[in-house]
């Protein structure tokens, strides 16, 4: 906690390469994209098991887009390796 009282986020920075983000925004893109495909077939199903099941699956993939996302906030680019 700070002196006023309220806590404070301490948030621990991950050094990673520019390829690594590269592929984990494209990975974040398929979810989203999946996750709206899922959702429209969804709306096609009749069985309300069927739905649930589907609609947990949508859930699923827009939590770990966003866990993703928050990881790429956390993060920063790694500087290149000086040469000699």
């Amino acid at each position: 906690m700070s002196h006023d009282g309220t806590e404070q986020v301490v948030r621990e920075h991950f050094e990673i390469s520019i390829r690594f983000r590269k592929i984990i925004e494209q990975r974040i893109v398929r979810l989203e994209v999946d996750a709206a495909r899922d959702e429209l077939d969804a709306s096609h199903l009749e069985n309300i098991d069927h739905i649930r099941r589907q609609m947990r699956l949508v859930a699923a993939q827009l939590e770990e887009a966003n866990r993703m996302k928050r990881f790429l906030e956390n993060s920063r680019p790694r500087k290149p390796a000086p040469r000699d």
